[in-house]
């Protein structure tokens, strides 16, 4: 019996013991101005901020945020609450170096050549509901809900220019279904 829940040439059957408790933490974004992305990921994704690190002698901070909304587990103590940051699974990090700003530096989201990174992804509970209040945030849409060939999934961007796919995870199989390989 495989470990694997699916086939794809490459995958590797027997687990290292030495990998045994690695997380997936964190995915990194830089940002120009922290009050315009923490704005955009608190207020408009409902993100909730964990923690904030200042690293005044290299000149940046880090913002490490999560989606959810049980957080009874995480600790008003500092340094407590550093390794729960680091030990938590699936973190968003924004990453502000001291002196960029929307007139100094853009980043490139992987999406324009040459290509790499793609994208984050959120599920939403109701995927109409969620682009109809985007849409009143004046949200920039990658791709709209309905648009191109793959119904139901939409792409919005983030005050630097970086999608985020927007799905409904219970409508997922369908919407990809009309597409898959049979």
């Amino acid at each position: 019996m495989s470990r694997h829940f699916d086939k794809a040439e490459g995958l590797y059957e027997e687990k290292d013991a030495a990998t045994q408790g690695f997380v997936f933490n964190q995915t990194m974004l830089r940002i120009a101005d922290p009050k315009r992305s923490l704005d955009f990921y608190t207020r408009v994704m409902g993100m909730t901020l964990i923690k904030r690190l200042d690293f005044e002698e290299m000149k940046f901070s880090l913002y490490f945020l999560a989606a959810g909304d049980d957080f009874s587990d995480i600790s008003d103590d500092a340094d407590e609450r550093t390794q729960q940051t680091f030990g938590r699974p699936a973190m968003l990090e924004l990453t502000h170096n001291w002196g960029d700003t929307p007139e100094t530096v853009s980043y490139h989201n992987g999406n324009t050549e040459p290509k790499g990174f793609g994208h984050i992804g959120f599920h939403v509970p109701d995927a109409e509901s969620a682009c109809a209040r985007f849409e009143s945030l004046d949200v920039p849409f990658q791709k709209g809900l309905n648009d191109g060939s793959m119904k139901g999934i939409a792409f919005i961007k983030d005050p630097d220019g970086y999608w985020i796919e927007i799905f409904d995870a219970s409508k997922v199989a369908e919407t990809c279904a009309p597409h898959l390989k049979k």
